[in-house]
């Protein structure tokens, strides 16, 4: 009986220590060698707002999307499933944030 009981907690033990060294580990560890690239904001906002009606409040929320994201999707409108984030940005009122 005591034999039983020292290995159902050691197991337990086993499965809490593999549980916590799973949490520790990073979600995203990049390999050797991989460097998040910034996208040029500038650039991809100046083709994303080139047709706007109102270009500087176009680059101005077209900017702030990119710098938080690091994706602008491509073309004039729409193309959004490229870049979910940039996507699902909102204002305070629930409208989309970016052009």
């Amino acid at each position: 009986m005591a034999l039983s009981k020292l290995l159902v907690a050691s197991l337990l033990a086993s499965l809490l220590l593999l549980h916590l060294v799973d949490a520790y580990q990073p979600a995203f560890a990049p390999t050797q060698g991989t460097v998040l690239q910034q996208i040029d904001c500038n650039g991809a906002c100046a083709a994303r707002c080139r047709l706007s009606s109102r270009p500087n409040l176009c680059h101005r929320a077209c900017g702030s999307c990119c710098r938080r994201c690091n994706c602008v999707p491509p073309g004039t409108a729409g193309n959004e499933d490229v870049c979910p984030c940039y996507a699902n940005l909102t204002t305070h009122g629930g409208q989309h944030k970016c052009p």
